[in-house]
Order: structure tokens, then sequence, then C-alpha cells
């Protein structure tokens, strides 16, 4: 993968106790983004964001890892780019701050705080089971969600 400033960039947000459902569903998103070039960014961590990362690993793809500590020990098995912020939660910004757009699944409030990041900085958002607000559209497949962001953020890019 030749990244440059075309290069699309995603963030996959979510809960780290996550249901099935949402890890399957993680899962099939970050394949499907890596299977089409896209540079997948997370947390870094368990849960939804390691669903994601293994779908871009096994695709072949590049995860972005977004870390809480500063010492990379947090960050899952399927990472290849850890950004170690030693920021907690604050990486928030930093993570949304990186992307054209994000696909939230499932999630609790550091999860709606990245879709308040990523609606205040008017990049597309999309949700599968996550924060019913103004600003986010649901979608229920990986196939949706994969191809109603690059649309999305297509219509946006430049």
């Amino acid at each position: 993968m030749i990244l440059n400033e075309q290069t699309i960039r995603v963030a996959i947000i979510g809960a780290r106790d996550a249901s099935q459902a949402g890890i399957d569903f993680a899962y099939g998103v970050g394949k499907l983004l890596a299977e089409r070039g896209v540079l997948v960014y997370t947390g870094g961590g368990s849960g939804i964001m390691e669903a994601a990362s293994r779908g871009v690993h096994e695709a072949g793809g590049i995860a972005v890892g977004v870390l809480k500590e500063a010492d990379g020990k947090d960050a899952n098995q399927y990472i290849h780019i850890p950004i170690m912020t030693g920021m907690g939660d604050l990486r928030n910004g930093i993570l949304i701050r990186s992307v054209h757009g994000a696909i939230a699944i499932e999630g609790a409030y550091g999860t709606l705080s990245e879709i308040a990041y990523t609606l205040g900085y008017k990049k597309p958002v999309l949700g599968y089971k996550s924060w019913d607000i103004p600003g986010i559209r649901s979608v229920n497949t990986p196939t949706e969600a994969v191809e109603s962001i690059l649309k999305m953020i297509g219509d946006t890019h430049t």
C-alpha cells in the first residue's frame, strides 16, 4: 500500500465490551475497508477495536492504533502502526482529527465523545447499534457501512 495525501483514512470506533454482533460487524468493516485500500484507525485496544484491526490485518491492510498509554502495551496484536499518546481518553480528538470519517459500532461514553468530535469537525459518521443522535446515520451491514462512508468521504474529500 502506497500512502499519500489522497489515501482515505477511516476510524472504526466502539466498545471494549462489545456484543458478538458488534465484534463480527467490526471485523467485516475492517476487512472490507482494507480491501478497498483504506487506512484504518482505531483506539488500538480490545473489543471493537481489536476485531476491526484483525479484519484489516487479515485483508493485508494497515491498522493504526491511537493508544491511551505511552508505552504501547495497550495495543492489540493486530495494530501495525501504534501511536502512543500517554493521554488516556483525551487521545480521542487526535484519533478523529487524523481521519476523514468514522464508523461507530456500539459503544459507551468514549465512543460518544469520538462521535461528538467527528460531528464537530464536520466529518461523516455512521453508526451500527450505536448512539441515536442527530448527525449519525444508522447502517445495518458492513457492506452498507463501507459503501456509505466511502461515498460520504468521496463527496467531501479532495
